[in-house]
């Protein structure tokens, strides 16, 4: 090698070691007993430097939790458990900062934050709870590929800082749900309905949700995987073991660590893939130094995926073609009759007014119908299940074939060419 080449090469590798990283946190955590989260979260908040790191002392601080509509029990999964948020408002107090807990949520009269545990858990603590939409908002200015402007609520944008506390879920139209998409409930519920209304593909939703997170990103983003979501969330899954917490000040690493972790391919993720092409975050995890057990120890095998998970034609299509595929892939909810409680929350939350009532149980007429999943998403009951066309259901199998066929290719590898891969991974 020339005397040239080998100056290149060196300064490419010392600018690959200087290249700075996204740090992600994790550590192990059983069950929700305070004892098991606290000493979780003390590891995560040392590993990453302790809160003056990212927070001053006597700061005003806005916890972001994950509390869908209508109001369910900590027990399904569906939201922040509120035994996890405790033991993070806790940390914050003993650390000296002011806090306020909230999220926009739609709720029955009396009902609110009691359901879930967190009525009772603020008050126990003394800090501030609020249902953001009746905190107000005030509009602000977006810098984003498709909204320019956006109401965000009063109580984030008075705070010096703030905390995102996702719930590590699938999710039934943009794949996953974690710390990107959990700032979606910082606007109000009239203006998330209109954008689904607006944005009605899932790559281009996701855009959207990247444009507002680009403008109030969290300071320190710590997700509750300890019981996760899996199927069809993020609220009609099931839930599933996977004893982790994770922390990071990047909520785009911290989301493809997640994801990575359940098995889906980060960069797969729409929100996270858009957010790391416009550098809000990093979404290779490359890029990403883990601190804690490592991706391998912690990988769930067998982790159930929407059916919206499917990235096959994505990569192979060009995008005119990709255009008419995913309209195969959209998923078409209907209600079931027989399970249907006519509480009429998904006619409350419909966008386009698509549901009504027929025979004594909800009905959705799909002439109108933009398959945002917003019904899907509030009924409590799984009395709506999605069904796929069948050319959807064909390219779902094919996914499946091929992941299968991977697999194989790589049991079949040589001794000698495993141990080559696994070198190359670990950077030997």
């Amino acid at each position: 090698m020339s005397k040239s080449r080998e100056d290149a090469a060196s300064k490419a590798k010392l600018e690959k070691q200087d290249s700075p990283k996204s740090v992600v946190a994790l550590a192990r955590c059983a069950s929700y007993d305070r004892s098991d989260i606290l000493s979780a979260l003390q590891l995560l908040v040392k590993n990453l430097g302790g809160l003056q790191s990212t927070i001053k002392p006597g700061s005003h601080v806005f916890v972001k939790i994950n509390h869908l509509s209508p109001s369910s029990p900590p027990e399904r999964a569906i939201l922040t458990h509120p035994a996890f948020a405790r033991e993070v408002i806790a940390l914050l107090l003993d650390f000296g900062a002011k806090v306020t807990v909230g999220d926009d949520i739609q709720s029955s009269p009396g009902d609110g934050f009691s359901r879930s545990g967190y009525c009772s858990l603020c008050s126990e603590l003394g800090v501030r709870l609020v249902n953001l939409k009746e905190a107000g908002f005030r509009e602000v200015e977006v810098r984003g590929e498709l909204i320019k402007k956006a109401y965000i609520a009063r109580p984030v944008l008075e705070a010096d800082a703030m905390v995102n506390l996702p719930k590590l879920k699938t999710h039934s139209f943009t794949v996953f749900t974690g710390a990107i998409k959990n700032l979606f409930g910082l606007i109000p519920h009239g203006l998330r309905l209109h954008y689904h209304r607006q944005f009605i593909r899932n790559e281009v939703f996701a855009r959207m949700l990247v444009d507002l997170f680009s403008c109030v990103p969290p300071q320190l983003n710590i997700m509750d995987a300890i019981v996760g979501m899996e199927g069809e969330g993020p609220s009609s899954g099931y839930p599933r073991k996977i004893g982790l917490v994770l922390a990071s000040r990047d909520a785009v690493a911290l989301d493809a660590v997640a994801t990575q972790i359940i098995g889906l391919d980060p960069l797969g993720v729409p929100t996270t893939a858009i957010a790391h092409t416009r550098k809000l975050g990093v979404g290779d995890l490359r890029q990403v130094e883990i601190l804690g057990p490592s991706l391998e120890e912690v990988t769930i095998s067998g982790f159930r995926h929407s059916v919206a998970a499917v990235s096959l034609f994505r990569r192979w299509l060009p995008s005119f073609l990709y255009a008419y595929f995913q309209e195969q892939l959209v998923l078409v909810p209907e209600v079931e009759p027989r399970i249907c409680q006519v509480c009429q929350e998904c006619v409350r939350m419909c966008p386009r007014q698509a549901i009504g009532l027929v025979d004594g149980s909800a009905f959705i007429h799909k002439a109108d119908c933009i398959h945002c999943l917003c019904c899907h998403e509030v009924c409590q009951h799984r009395a709506i299940r999605l069904k796929q066309r069948f050319l959807g259901r064909l390219i779902r199998k094919a996914e499946g074939m091929l992941g299968q066929l991977n697999k194989l290719r790589v049991l079949r590898q040589s001794p000698a060419s495993a141990n080559e891969s696994l070198e190359t991974k670990r950077g030997l």
